[in-house]
């Protein structure tokens, strides 16, 4: 967890209290201004009203420039951006001709199968001349094809569950699935820094939502055996049905879920597990098989694991595998598998060529280099932001490594000025994260040369010392503080 030093938030508050109030005056004159300008929606209700989109008008519009930047290229250790400017302060950004080739720390490609890859790519392409880009058919009318079975039993096998179903979407796998799986009368409890897919799908199952500390399966049964004891609002029954929702690594954090100890709550107090493995899977693990191989955890302990193909494999899409009796349930109940189109077929074999690769299937050993690699490259980037003063949240083997910013003037300079040294990364601010918690989200890859991170480390230290965010003393001077107490002694 984030411990924010009291200066820090003094001067966080403070900036952002400067923005809102700079905000509120730019918009008193603007209803001045507006005044007299004849309106075309007499008698309508405004559909966004001022206090709603008061923080997109007068604060990300400001910024803009640092969200969306197209890229003219496929997401490898390097990529194409294309540049952008703007002649109104940011309100409108028009695209030019001109592309930066910058080093890529901010995309999901884990494993470096995003890019032209030796197996997978033409087996893509010829599933694109087979079965052409899209189905056009939910998978219960005409848009079950043999690829998206072959690729249900693969999952199923690679993750170490009876069976598997397949979804069109990452997001709308927890969205849909979680109201397919309960409902009124039962009780979700949900880690606080959940992902904002289980939040809703959670709140439009119609059961009651409880949350627990991130991270803490202490609190966690605290909750459970005070819910359990007082039973559902109003009538004190039983809850119909409890499950505990967790992710295998934090996506903002970086944190990999304490999954032992929170399987051993929901067996003491017979709930379920609900484990959402969008970034762990293929990202984690000896054979890229999660954070249950990596921690050490049965997977027939979880009772649903889901996962997403958009990180670790180079696709689109989602998957729940569980039981075989929960996977037939949801395959007749739920909206996403009835009315949803099917995943693209090129989609489809590209996460079967990237699992045959991990697996070893392919006839060499490249996928357990990848993994090897991305290790290596992640833990090596972490222990060096540390030694240069950033404060750097996470654990050793996530391959996601947040750089804590705060303050949000950091936001557009830190995000600026490495672009315009050539290093593409990601800044996350409210409403994604805490209001006085906004960071900088690196992602490393298996395609990451070591040369790559070094060149991503150097501008990052400079632009951190320009910026203002090594939070921590350099190692150099923990070194020589450590010395010098000893001479004292």
């Amino acid at each position: 967890m984030v411990r924010l030093p009291y200066v820090t938030a003094l001067t966080t508050l403070f900036s952002y209290g400067l923005l809102f109030a700079f905000g509120q005056l730019r918009d008193f004159f603007r209803r001045i201004l507006d005044a007299r300008k004849p309106s075309n929606l007499k008698g309508y209700a405004p559909i966004c009203l001022g206090l709603e989109d008061f923080y997109t008008r007068r604060l990300y519009l400001r910024i803009q420039d640092c969200f969306g930047r197209p890229i003219a290229s496929a997401p490898d250790a390097w990529f194409d951006v294309v540049e952008r400017y703007s002649n109104d302060c940011n309100k409108t950004l028009h695209r030019t001709a001109k592309t930066s080739k910058c080093l890529n720390l901010g995309s999901y490609n884990y494993l470096g199968f995003a890019a032209a890859d030796e197996y997978c790519t033409p087996r893509v392409i010829e599933s694109l001349k087979k079965y052409s880009a899209s189905t056009c058919s939910v998978r219960v009318d005409g848009g079950n094809t043999k690829l998206h079975t072959e690729l249900e039993e693969l999952v199923a096998r690679f993750v170490g569950k009876p069976a598997a179903v397949l979804f069109g979407m990452g997001y709308v796998t927890n969205s849909a699935i979680i109201p397919a799986l309960i409902g009124k009368g039962g009780l979700i409890i949900s880690d606080s820094l959940n992902h904002n897919s289980i939040v809703n799908g959670a709140r439009g199952s119609g059961a009651t939502v409880r949350v627990f500390q991130h991270n803490n399966p202490a609190h966690l049964e605290e909750v459970l055996r005070e819910q359990i004891a007082g039973g559902q609002p109003r009538t004190h029954r039983a809850w119909k049905k409890i499950i505990v929702i967790v992710e295998g690594i934090y996506s903002m954090e970086g944190e990999l879920c304490k999954l032992p100890e929170v399987i051993s709550v929901c067996k003491k107090y017979k709930a379920y597990t609900y484990l959402d493995e969008a970034h762990s899977i293929g990202a984690v693990g000896k054979t890229g098989r999660g954070v249950c191989e990596l921690l050490g955890v049965d997977p027939a302990d979880v009772d649903i694991m889901m996962g997403t193909f958009t990180k670790s494999f180079g696709s689109c899409g989602g998957y729940i595998a569980a039981s075989k009796e929960i996977i037939h349930h949801l395959k007749h109940t739920c909206p996403a598998h009835i009315y949803a189109t099917s995943m693209s077929p090129p989609a489809v074999q590209q996460v079967i060529s990237a699992i045959k690769v991990i697996l070893g299937e392919d006839g060499t050993n490249r996928g357990a280099k990848k993994l090897a690699q991305i290790r290596e490259n992640s833990n090596f980037f972490r222990s060096e932001l540390q030694k240069m003063g950033f404060e750097v949240l996470g654990d050793n083997d996530s391959p996601v490594m947040p750089i804590m910013l705060y303050n949000p003037a950091k936001i557009p300079a830190f995000s600026r000025e490495c672009l315009r040294q050539n290093v593409a990364v990601v800044t996350v601010a409210f409403p994604a994260t805490p209001l006085l918690l906004a960071r900088a989200r690196i992602c490393i890859s298996a395609s990451h040369s070591r040369e790559d991170l070094i060149k991503g480390l150097e501008v990052i230290s400079k632009v951190g010392d320009l910026v203002g965010i090594k939070y921590f003393p350099v190692e150099q001077e923990k070194t020589a503080v450590v010395e010098k107490q000893k001479k004292i002694q």
